[in-house]
């Protein structure tokens, strides 16, 4: 991805929780990665935080004692205003984070891991949990971007986000490269229901970063195609994948 195409996510960050709400998809991909994760009561840095929303659940839910960290200067800006007392944010990449080594029990990424460069991130993860520390993720399954709702009027999507997104073989492999050898995955399907008004309006504010790579003239035919073809209730099917390394 050149740095000309790369998702823009200052530009997103003021309607992005207004555009993308925790669902039942949402929790249980949360539930997931506390499980598997074994993320309760535990210091937790959650890498790639945005708004902070898992951030703020790992608190309040998990009771855990939460950093977040975020490359987007807006994204951190709303998670400062937004997120429980006692959760730190600041601003910065997952290569490079500002913690000193064995600092954390556990580190998340949640649907962050296609923006990053894997090898460097997760061997930031491993550098500053403990350990016995965990890295715990939650991306997309590889099957997902075949029945992705968009894809329809959006063909681009598939191909662009396939290469993103790593592979389920390839990120178990580089978590055992980046020294968490001991790999758990859980497979989740979870379906939600948007009306026609709620799907038009995420497409309207490109409510995933994919847009962002897409072709103009793509996004203004795709955009007429689903205000003429979309139904008045449309199912979103989501197949996500949770995979979490154990250093120990």
């Amino acid at each position: 991805m050149t740095p000309e195409r790369r998702p823009d996510f200052d530009a997103r960050a003021r309607d992005y929780d207004t555009l993308r709400p925790p669902d039942d998809a949402w929790w249980a991909r949360f539930e997931a990665l506390v499980e598997l994760g074994a993320l309760r009561g535990q210091r937790i840095l959650d890498v790639g935080c945005g708004t902070g929303r898992l951030a703020a659940a790992l608190a309040t839910e998990a009771r855990a004692k939460v950093w977040g960290v975020d490359g987007s200067e807006e994204m951190v800006s709303i998670a400062r205003a937004t997120v429980p007392a006692g959760v730190g944010i600041r601003q910065a990449m997952a290569d490079s984070l500002p913690f000193r080594d064995s600092w954390f029990d556990r580190v998340t990424m949640s649907l962050v891991i296609h923006l990053v460069d894997r090898g460097a991130a997760l061997a930031e993860a491993r550098r500053v949990v403990a350990a016995a520390g965990r890295a715990a993720i939650a991306t997309f399954h590889e099957d997902h971007f075949e029945t992705y709702w968009l894809c329809p009027y959006f063909p681009s999507i598939r191909d662009i986000d396939r290469a993103r997104f790593p592979t389920q073989s390839a990120l178990e492999a580089d978590l055992v490269t980046a020294g968490f050898p001991r790999v758990e995955t859980r497979r989740i399907v979870a379906e939600t229901t948007l009306t026609r008004a709620e799907a038009l309006r995420r497409i309207a504010g490109r409510h995933i970063s994919t847009f962002d790579l897409l072709p103009v003239e793509e996004i203004e035919e795709g955009e007429a195609r689903a205000g003429r073809d979309l139904p008045a209730e449309i199912v979103i099917r989501l197949d996500q994948l949770v995979i979490v390394g154990r250093s120990a």
